[in-house]
Formats: structure tokens, C-alpha cells, sequence
């Protein structure tokens, strides 16, 4: 199949996957902007994204998503070292137009998946998966739903080290993005000089706006974690307990509840 057997045909893999993870970091960035201004309301989307079926096969694709886009990144990394063979130990100077980015894609890589492993932990294994598997997670002697997000974000960035981590995270971000986003247009055809000088000035804006957004939010959630804002708000605490109220019905003590309010009204109607 000329997809895994040509040298073009991995690149337009990794031009698909790509724009895919490209539109779901801009969804991510958005659906955080809800927390910083609704909080109450990202906790309605974490619980409308969590263990519902419709999330799990979303989740399931982007998770094949980032396999796929490493894996092809990994085997062209590898493929264009063996093809510049001791060439590539050569001093020479590079040409202006090979940006930095482009020739540090895989350390730019690397350093995105390692921040991604640590918002994961954060983050989707104690919600999503919390949820999945039915474990509690317990912060300061309480347990919190998986549907808590905001609450989730008091965890995390009220730990000093969070928001140095995203940063640096987001830093490397923006260049791989920066850099991906024109780039997977070329690998897709549109190589001509007018195009790539237009697409690398619409991926700039992009990677820019997106990427900050992320670190002004880390800042906000970070802030508002120093201040307890999460853990104090009224409107907040009265949907966690709403959220937790929900949990402790579990769908079996739930359906057996129902049964025996069924048997009862039977006995009435028969005496």
C-alpha cells in the first residue's frame, strides 16, 4: 500500500492525522475559555465528555490519532537519517529558508508527548477513566466526581510546578504546530510559492492565537487555584455535590430502587 511503502504517501499520513490533532487542540483550547468565564458550565461539558459512549469512541480515535502520528514520524525521522547516511555529521550552513523547527520536529515531539502524559495523569485519568473504571478519586478527604472539572483544575494547578510544565509544553507546542501546519499542506500538494508564504503566515496566526490562549488560561487557573476559587464558590460546590449525589446512584441500586417501588404499588393495588 503506497500509504506505508512510499515516502509520499507517510508524509500525507502524517498531513491527515495532523490537521485532525490540529482541529482537536483548537476544540481543547475553546472548551477551556468556557472555564475561565462559565466555570459552571465546563463542568456541563465535562460531564456531557465523560464516560458516554459517543465520547469513548471520540476518545478512542483520537487516541489512534496521536499512535499513528508518532509512529509515521518516528519511521521518517528514521528513514531520512539512513537517506543522508554520514552526510548528515557534515558541518555546513543551513539555508535560510529551513527554519529551526523544522529540523528539530522529533526533540519538539517528544517534549509535547511528555507534557501530554502529564496532563493525561491530571486530568483524563481521573475523570474519564475514574469513570470507566468506577475508582474515587479523593482530594482533602473527599471524593470528587469525575464530572468535577473545575475541581480538577484546583488539583493540579494549585501545585507550583503545573503551570512551568504547561508553559514549557505549550512553548514546544507552538513550534511543532507552527511548523506542522503549512508543512502538511505542502506534504498534501500545495507547494507553490505563493501558497506556502500565504499558509505560513495563517499557521503562524493559528499557532499563536491558539497557543495563547492555553498559557493565559494556565495563568487564570492558576491564580484562581491560589485563591481556592474552586473549592469555595458557591454555585461550584452545590454541583459537585450534585455530581457525587449522582454517582452514589449507581445504576444497579438505582434499578433496584425502581423494582422495589414497583413491588410496593403491586401489593397495594392487590389488597
Amino acid at each position: 500500500m503506497w500509504l506505508t511503502s512510499s515516502s509520499i504517501g507517510r508524509k500525507l499520513v502524517m498531513a491527515i492525522t495532523g490537521a485532525c490533532l490540529v482541529l482537536f487542540v483548537t476544540f481543547h483550547v475553546l472548551m477551556n475559555t468556557v472555564a475561565i468565564f462559565w466555570p459552571a458550565a465546563y463542568n456541563v461539558i465535562c460531564e456531557f465528555l465523560g464516560a458516554n459512549w459517543y465520547a469513548l469512541v471520540a476518545s478512542v480515535g483520537l487516541a489512534a490519532l496521536f499512535i499513528i502520528h508518532i509512529i509515521y514520524a518516528l519511521w521518517l525521522t528514521i528513514q531520512n537519517r539512513r537517506a543522508r547516511g554520514a552526510d548528515r555529521y557534515a558541518v555546513t550552513s543551513r539555508p535560510p529558508q529551513v527554519e529551526w523547527a523544522s529540523k528539530n520536529m522529533l526533540v519538539l515531539g517528544i517534549v509535547v508527548v511528555a507534557f501530554l502524559v502529564v496532563h493525561m495523569i491530571q486530568f483524563w485519568a481521573k475523570m474519564q477513566l475514574a469513570e470507566i473504571t468506577g475508582n474515587e478519586v479523593i482530594y482533602e478527604g473527599q471524593a470528587i466526581a469525575p464530572q468535577s472539572g473545575t475541581m480538577f483544575l484546583q488539583m493540579a494547578f494549585s501545585q507550583v510546578w503545573t503551570p512551568i510544565v504547561y508553559i514549557i509544553g505549550f512553548v514546544a507546542l507552538w513550534f511543532h504546530m507552527n511548523h506542522g501546519f503549512w508543512s502538511m499542506f505542502q506534504s498534501a500538494g500545495w507547494n507553490n510559492a505563493i501558497w506556502i508564504k500565504r499558509l505560513k503566515t495563517i499557521g503562524c496566526w493559528w499557532s499563536t492565537i491558539v497557543i495563547g490562549l492555553f498559557v493565559v488560561q494556565a495563568i487564570v487557573f492558576t491564580v484562581n487555584a491560589q485563591r481556592h476559587t474552586y473549592e469555595t464558590c458557591p454555585v461550584l460546590l452545590e454541583q459537585y455535590r450534585e455530581f457525587e449525589a449522582n454517582e452514589e446512584c449507581a445504576p444497579a441500586v438505582c434499578d433496584g430502587a425502581a423494582a422495589a417501588e414497583v413491588i410496593e404499588a403491586e401489593t397495594i393495588v392487590i389488597e
